[in-house]
Order: C-alpha cells, then sequence, then structure tokens
C-alpha cells in the first residue's frame, strides 16, 4: 500500500476543495491510501509524513506567494530536514487564488524549491494547457495553463460550494492521479531492488 499526504492551507475553502480533489483523484488509484491534512492539525501528523511514499503541498497563492500559515508549516518542517525523512519521497503541488494569474506560478516555484530543499522528487502536472485557442474552452483542464503544478481560480465573492470550477478540480484531481502512478512506480522499483 502507498501512502500519500495532501498537506494543505486553507483561508475560505476553496483550497480545501482543491485538496479534497487531489485526495480523491490520488484515492482513485488501486492500491494507494490517502490522507489529507491541515496545516492547523499537522503536530499529530508529523510522523505520518514522515511514512508517507509521497507528500502533495497545497495553499492558497497570498501576495504572490504561500500563505502565512503553510509558510509556518514550512519552516517547522526543518526537523524533518536535518533527519533527511523527507529525502527520495515524490512531491507536487497545487495553489488557488482569486485572480487568473496572482502570481500563483510563484507559489509553486516557492513549493518546488522546497520540496528540493527535503531532497524530494518534484511531479509536475503533465499536461497541456487547455483554453489557448479558438477550440478550447472554460472547461477544459489545465485551463490557466500551469506546467510545474495544479492551479485554480476562485472569484473573491464566491462561496468554496461554487468555485472553484469543475475543470480546476478537475485538473487537481489529475495531479493527484499523476502522483500516485508515480509513487506506485517508485514503490515497485524499490521492491524489485531489495529482491
Amino acid at each position: 500500500m502507498v501512502k500519500i499526504a495532501v498537506v494543505y492551507h486553507s483561508g475560505y475553502g476553496h483550497t480545501a476543495r482543491q485538496a479534497q480533489a487531489v485526495a480523491d483523484g490520488a484515492s482513485g488509484i488501486a492500491g494507494v491510501r490517502v490522507q489529507l491534512v491541515s496545516v492547523e492539525h499537522v503536530e499529530q501528523h508529523w510522523r505520518n509524513l514522515d511514512d508517507a511514499d509521497a507528500i502533495i503541498f497545497g495553499t492558497p497563492t497570498y501576495m504572490g506567494g504561500v500563505s502565512a500559515p503553510f509558510k509556518a508549516f514550512m519552516d517547522k518542517s526543518s526537523k524533518a530536514w536535518a533527519g533527511q525523512k523527507w529525502k527520495d519521497k515524490i512531491a507536487a503541488g497545487f495553489t488557488n487564488s482569486a485572480s487568473q494569474s496572482g502570481d500563483k506560478l510563484n507559489t509553486l516555484i516557492q513549493l518546488a524549491v522546497f520540496a528540493a530543499q527535503h531532497g524530494m522528487h518534484w511531479i509536475n502536472l503533465g499536461l497541456m494547457p487547455g483554453n489557448n485557442s479558438s477550440q478550447g474552452s472554460p472547461e477544459d483542464l489545465n485551463r490557466l495553463g500551469s506546467y510545474l503544478g495544479a492551479m485554480a481560480q476562485s472569484n473573491s465573492d464566491a462561496a468554496p460550494e461554487i468555485a472553484p470550477t469543475a475543470s480546476d478540480l478537475g485538473t487537481a484531481a489529475h495531479l493527484g492521479r499523476r502522483v500516485a502512478e508515480v509513487a506506485l512506480g517508485f514503490a515497485l522499483a524499490r521492491e524489485r531492488k531489495v529482491a
């Protein structure tokens, strides 16, 4: 059984919906168990993170970067870093903001650098951009055109029950499935190496 942790912060509930979509995508792959961990409760879950085969990081983009509670989680992970407890785990990331751009790419870069500092293997979205031609549609997966991770957009006056969009949640689920498949591949390779 491959274990995946989805660690996230959600200020207003929109990123929590995105986190759930990532988890749903990953748990749809046979042989995968997923745990959602809100950074507000991370103190109870450090061991789960250390034991996970993959960790997917999620945060809203505030002022061009990760949210303050997510950054606090990053800083607290220095004990795991010092012990190299996350080295060679699979990593990926997702983010949400009210604006179409909102400088979300900077947040994903921040997450990828964080994963690299831990010695993790970053998994990109693996989707071509959607909605970028006259044949495209806002319902396309990856409608915001990200490569590094899953992006979502939620209007600032929209309740989390209606935002992010179905296409952004589908993109998040795609990321979860992709990470699960890669994590399974790594786990099989480790088993073969041991045998």
